[in-house]
C-alpha cells in the first residue's frame, strides 16, 4: 500500500490532479465555515446544539458538513444540486425529449447537465429563501430546542442579501464540483460529499464518547469497523450476466465473437434511498404545523421527529427498502439494455434476444436488489438501534456517513488505480 501511494506521487499528471482536488476540498471547507451577513451569532449556536439531536435538520447538516447550522455562505452544500440531478433522473423516465437526449450520448448529456444547473439554481433560490424565514420564525419543522430568530433584522434588503449569498454559494460549489470532475481525480460532488461526511466523524466520535462513555464508545466503534468491512465487501458485490456476440464478416475481415458481461451491483442505487427516505419522512412534519387535528400533530412529534423511536426507525426501514427498488428500476432499464444487446448483434447464453432477455434482466434485478435493499437498510438502521438502546442522541447518522465515504473513497481508488495501470505501476486493487 504504501509503495502504491509513493507511486501516486511519482507521476506527474497523477500528482497535480491529487494536489488540486485537495486545494479545492480546502477551499470548499474553508467556504463552509464564513457566515453569511446580517445573522445573530449567539443564535447560531443553539441551532448547532440543535442539530446535535438528530432529526431532519441533523441529517441535512451531515450532507453540508455543519455549514448549515452556522448558516455559512455554503450552507446549502451540494444538496440542491443532488435534488436537481435526481428530479432530472425521474423527468426522464415521463419527458420524452429527456429521454431523447440521453440516448444521444455526450451531446445530450450536455444538454441535461445544462438543465441541471438551472434546476440547481432555482432551487437554491427556493431554498435559502424558505431557511430565511424558517430561522426568523424559530425553526418551525425542525425540532429546534429553542425558539431562535437568525435574522432579527427581518427587512427585505437584509434577507435579499441572505438569499442571494446561500445562492451563490451554492453555484460557487457546484463550479467547484465540476472542477475536480474535469481537473482533478475522482468525481467532483461525491468528492465534496465525501469531505462533508468525513469532517464530522470526529466530532461525533467525541460526543459518542462524552455522553455515553469509554466503554460504550469502544463498542460502537468495533460495530463500526465490521461496518466498514462489511460495506466494502457488499459494494464490491456484482452479478455478471454473460453475453456473446455473434461474428460477422464486413468486408474482408470478421468482428465479433467476443464474450463478455454485464456487471449489476448488488447495491445498484447507493445512498439515495436513504436520501429519498429522509426526505418522506420529512413530509408529515412539515404538514403537522398546518393540520388542525392535536392528536395527529402530537403523535407525529412523539414518533417520526426523533431517529431514536421505534415508528421512525420501522418507517425509515421500510421505505429505504421501497426506495431502493425505486431507484433501481430508474438507473437500470432492461428494456434498454435488451434493446442495446440485440442491436449490438449480442446475445446472454441459452435467452433469446429481445422481450425474453429483458425479462430474464428485470428477474435478476429483482432478486439481486433485495439484498442489497436490506442491507441498506440495516446499515442505516443498526448505529441508530445502538444509540437508542443507550439513549445517546449526538450521533445519529454513522451508517449513513460511513456508505457514503466507503463508496466514495472506493471509486476514486478506481480512478487512481487504472491510471497508475496505465504507466504500469501497480495500483492500490489487486
Amino acid at each position: 500500500m504504501f509503495g502504491s501511494l509513493r507511486n501516486m506521487f511519482r507521476v506527474p499528471d497523477l500528482r497535480n490532479k491529487i494536489l488540486f482536488t485537495l486545494f479545492i476540498i480546502a477551499l470548499y471547507r474553508f467556504g463552509s465555515h464564513i457566515p453569511v451577513p446580517g445573522i445573530d451569532f449567539s443564535a447560531v449556536q443553539t441551532l448547532q446544539e440543535s442539530a446535535e439531536q438528530g432529526g431532519v435538520l441533523g441529517f441535512l447538516n451531515l450532507f453540508s458538513g455543519g455549514a448549515l447550522t452556522r448558516f455559512a455562505v455554503f450552507g446549502l452544500g451540494i444538496m440542491p444540486y443532488i435534488t436537481a440531478s435526481i428530479i432530472v433522473q425521474l423527468l426522464m423516465v415521463v419527458i420524452p425529449k429527456f429521454e431523447e437526449w440521453r440516448e444521444q450520448g455526450a451531446v445530450g448529456q450536455k444538454k441535461l447537465t445544462q438543465v441541471t444547473r438551472y434546476m440547481t439554481l432555482a432551487l437554491a433560490l427556493m431554498q435559502s429563501t424558505g431557511l430565511a424565514f424558517v430561522f426568523h420564525n424559530g425553526g418551525q419543522g425542525f425540532n429546534v430546542s429553542a425558539e431562535i430568530d437568525l435574522i432579527p433584522d427581518f427587512t427585505v434588503g437584509r434577507v435579499a442579501l441572505v438569499v442571494l449569498s446561500m445562492t451563490a454559494g451554492t453555484v460557487f460549489v457546484m463550479w467547484l464540483g465540476e472542477l475536480i470532475t474535469q481537473r482533478g481525480i475522482g468525481q467532483g460532488m461525491s468528492i465534496l460529499i465525501f469531505a462533508n461526511v468525513v469532517s464530522g466523524m470526529p466530532a461525533g466520535g467525541a460526543a459518542v464518547r462524552a455522553e455515553g462513555g469509554n466503554v460504550k464508545f469502544a463498542i460502537i466503534l468495533a460495530v463500526t469497523l465490521m461496518l466498514l468491512v462489511a460495506i466494502v465487501f457488499i459494494e464490491q458485490g456484482q452479478r455478471r450476466i454473460p453475453v456473446q456476440f455473434a461474428k460477422r464478416v464486413v468486408g474482408r475481415r470478421m468482428y465479433g465473437g467476443q464474450s463478455t458481461y454485464i456487471p449489476l451491483k448488488v447495491n445498484q442505487s447507493g445512498v439515495i434511498p436513504i436520501i429519498f427516505a429522509s426526505s418522506v419522512l420529512y413530509f408529515p412534519v412539515l404538514i403537522s404545523n398546518v393540520i388542525p387535528w392535536e392528536g395527529v400533530r402530537t403523535w407525529i412529534d412523539n414518533n417520526l421527529v426523533e431517529p431514536t423511536k421505534i415508528p421512525y426507525i420501522a418507517s425509515y426501514g421500510v421505505l429505504i427498502i421501497l426506495f431502493a427498488y425505486f431507484y433501481t428500476a430508474i438507473a437500470f432499464d432492461p428494456h434498454q439494455q435488451a434493446d442495446v444487446i440485440r442491436k449490438q448483434g449480442g446475445f446472454i447464453p441459452g435467452i433469446r434476444p429481445g422481450p425474453p432477455t429483458e425479462r430474464h434482466l428485470q428477474s435478476i434485478l429483482t432478486r439481486i436488489t433485495l439484498p442489497g435493499s436490506l442491507f441498506l437498510a440495516f446499515i442505516a438502521l443498526l448505529p441508530s438501534l445502538f444509540l437508542a438502546a443507550w439513549d445517546i442522541t449526538d450521533y445519529p447518522f454513522a451508517g449513513t456517513t460511513l456508505l457514503i465515504a466507503v463508496g466514495v473513497a472506493l471509486e476514486t481508488m478506481k480512478q487512481i488505480d487504472s491510471q497508475l495501470m496505465m504507466r504500469n505501476y501497480e495500483g492500490f486493487l489487486k
